[in-house]
């Protein structure tokens, strides 16, 4: 979810004005809904230099602060978990559709933003594979996974060599982070729920439950206590503070949530919270990292009030793979 601070600070010598809270932040400096470009060169009397302009008698349209349709978003956000709490406790063989659904979407968003920088990865090759990671983690584990995503290189850089050499330097980075950053990560996801036939949906279910309360807890914290930026330079709303706040949270939360659902020691559970909050804000630097290399606001426009599916799986693709190995660790055998 995005947030805005309203408590924003300008740090002296700085034109980057860093609020006090911890959480994500519009990457767009002209994100307001109904906003113009500032101009260096506006009439001191039309706002000035420096200044947004919200337009004449319009107000910033949508239901956020930055831009967001606030209802929208949170219709969105409760529906897309809705659907994965159903894949799991109902059928989790629905969650390997869900998986591969979201792994393509994802594939496709990042061939979408890597565009920008001139590169064509190849969509096609790229889609397949997708679905080929997903079905060989579900199916037969870690090592089928990696060859999966091996075949999915290879196939894409097959693919691009029809054009030539000069296609496939140029667009064998973009085609690796794809096949990465996406259905590789989000792999780990089928492989945890089969796990353990009976715990395997529980430990999905603990997982995204982390991801919550290190993102909630981090907000909270930010917002009554933060102060020092974190990483400025890449995303200027967080806060050590809030940080903070969402690994307490987070381990907190996770130790009675493994204790209770899955018989696991609380100095596991208070382990396994604090270093999935740790990766779930280093999947969110990553992907802010990354947006404001490739100058884009979100990854697509597909969920409305959210951006794109990208923008909301960034903290959990970090964590479903550290959690994966964690359950590995600390489970009963």
């Amino acid at each position: 979810m995005s947030y805005v601070d309203p408590r924003a600070r300008q740090i002296p010598g700085d034109d980057t004005s860093v609020p006090a809270s911890y959480f994500h932040e519009s990457e767009d400096p002209n994100a307001y809904a109904g906003t113009e470009p500032v101009s260096e060169a506006a009439p001191r009397g039309e706002g000035g230099r420096g200044r947004r302009r919200a337009g004449r008698g319009r107000k910033p349209q949508g239901g956020g602060r930055a831009g967001r349709n606030l209802p929208a978003a949170i219709a969105v956000g409760l529906s897309l978990g809705l659907v994965v709490l159903a894949s799991l406790l109902i059928q989790p063989m629905a969650l390997l559709a869900v998986l591969v659904a979201a792994s393509g979407i994802g594939a496709w968003e990042m061939a979408r933003a890597l565009s920008t920088t001139g590169a064509n990865p190849p969509l096609i090759p790229l889609l397949a594979g997708s679905v080929l990671m997903t079905g060989l983690a579900w199916y037969e584990g870690a090592d089928a996974l990696v060859l999966g995503l091996l075949v999915t290189v290879g196939a894409a850089v097959l693919w691009r060599l029809a054009d030539g050499v000069a296609a496939v330097r140029r667009d064998f980075t973009p085609s690796v982070l794809i096949a990465v950053y996406g259905p590789f990560l989000l792999s780990f996801a089928a492989m945890l729920v089969r796990m353990d036939e009976s715990d395997g949906p529980l430990m999905v279910i603990c997982t995204l439950v982390a991801v919550v309360l290190s993102d909630t807890g981090g907000y909270a914290a930010g917002v009554f206590l933060g102060k020092h930026p974190m990483a400025p330079k890449i995303s200027p709303k967080k806060s050590w503070e809030g940080f903070a706040g969402s690994v307490t949270a987070a381990a907190i939360g996770s130790s009675a949530l493994l204790f209770f659902l899955l018989d696991i020691g609380v100095h596991w559970g208070l382990l396994f919270g604090a270093v999935i909050s740790v990766v779930a804000v280093l999947g969110d630097l990553a992907e802010s990292m990354l947006k404001r290399d490739l100058k884009v606001k979100d990854m697509s426009n597909l969920l409305p009030g959210h951006g794109g599916l990208m923008d909301r799986l960034d903290s959990i693709l970090f964590a479903v793979p550290t959690a994966y190995l964690l359950f590995s660790i600390i489970t009963p055998s």
